[in-house]
């Protein structure tokens, strides 16, 4: 269990945050630029001793207040990686990761040289200085570098912030496999909800240096009282699902979830294996009847748990799917007084297909 209630004055901010989360696991911190994700960072790394407070990572106690206890940051195994990679630029790839490995205490236990290699793709860059590697490249390196130390504690402080769209695609998938196959717990810092609903086991809501909920991936997503979440133009329930079939000649996957059926473009993914899906509230409209001949195949008979007021002239609909799921939908304030929607209304929830967006597979 990862266990933090941490307070720290700063002139013209406070940190005040505390939660729990289980381990092993990855714990992302979500919040905008400014809210003190990475002030928490630091004070979970041992580089700043707050006023007050408690710290324990599985049953270990790295700081508490009360007592006096202040476990320095070289005797924390905390392995850290940042938005840069910070790299030594004058050694080889090899060389950076095996600097890693020399810190790792001697009777620690985890992956070594070959299989962090392997589970980041990087064996054919051992012999490149980092000035000939890509922004992806060097963060897998740096995370290699970090693995290596064998970390009781693995924190990574938006890695993937400075890198553009495609690099991003690059590094996210070798992050999910390291998920799976880690059995460290995982402190991460961003402000992408790609990456949580691709990481993410535990998801924390930070804003003016406190928290503010949290809890699992999915219960988050689909509260609409949480305006750090609700007034984002990407907000969206996040359902657990599992594949279920593929149809190659038609391009589509059936994905099984609590409330029925998803049909979504094909995702080249194994029967069976889980995947998180994100449904964006902007792409789920209601009607008061079922359609016909429309080329929406996700249609889903709901019901409405609640109709909050958001962003000007608009509303956001917490839907129920089949008594299981919640889906939520954007609309206007128009359609809620044509349709007279209101909570315990009886209505069909229309999804496009192509507005699905799996975010990998799950342990």
């Amino acid at each position: 269990m990862l266990e933090i209630s941490l307070r720290h004055r700063f002139t013209g901010f406070s940190l005040d945050a505390s939660f729990d989360a289980p381990t092993p696991g990855v714990t992302a911190i979500f919040g905008p630029s400014g809210c003190g994700k990475s002030t928490l960072l630091s004070a979970v790394a041992g580089l700043l001793r707050p006023d007050e407070g408690r710290l324990v990572v599985n049953g270990s106690v790295l700081f508490d207040s009360a007592t006096r206890q202040f476990v320095p940051a070289e005797r924390r195994r905390c392995g850290v990686v940042f938005q840069d990679a910070r790299l030594f630029p004058h050694l080889s790839v090899e060389t950076n990761l095996r600097y890693g490995l020399r810190r790792a205490p001697r009777d620690a236990k985890g992956p070594d040289m070959e299989e962090v290699t392997a589970l980041l793709g990087i064996e054919h860059l051992l012999s490149r200085r980092p000035a000939a590697l890509s922004g992806g490249e060097k963060q897998r390196v740096a995370l290699g570098r970090a693995l290596l130390s064998r970390p009781a504690l693995l924190l990574m402080d938006e890695p993937l912030a400075a890198l553009d769209g495609g690099r991003k695609a690059e590094v996210l998938p070798y992050l999910s496999r390291l998920r799976r196959r880690l059995s460290i717990p995982v402190v991460y810092v961003t402000h992408a909800l790609d990456e949580v609903d691709r990481l993410a086991d535990t998801l924390v809501l930070m804003e003016a240096g406190r928290v503010l909920a949290h809890g699992s991936v999915e219960a988050l997503s689909a509260r609409t009282d949480l305006p750090i979440l609700a007034g984002r133009r990407d907000v969206g329930a996040v359902l657990t699902c599992r594949v279920r079939a593929h149809d190659a000649e038609r391009g589509l996957s059936y994905l099984d979830f609590a409330g029925g059926e998803l049909i979504v473009p094909f995702e080249d993914s194994p029967p069976d294996t889980p995947l998180r899906v994100r449904v964006r509230a902007r792409d789920v409209s209601v009607a008061l009847v079922r359609p016909e001949h429309v080329s929406v195949q996700n249609i889903f008979p709901a019901v409405v748990e609640d109709v909050e007021q958001g962003q000007p002239h608009e509303a956001m609909l917490r839907l129920r799917v089949e008594g299981q799921s919640i889906l939520l939908s954007r609309v206007t304030q128009d359609a809620v007084n044509r349709l007279g929607l209101r909570p315990g209304l009886p209505v069909w929830a229309l999804v496009k297909s192509v507005a699905f967006s799996p975010s990998g597979g799950m342990p």
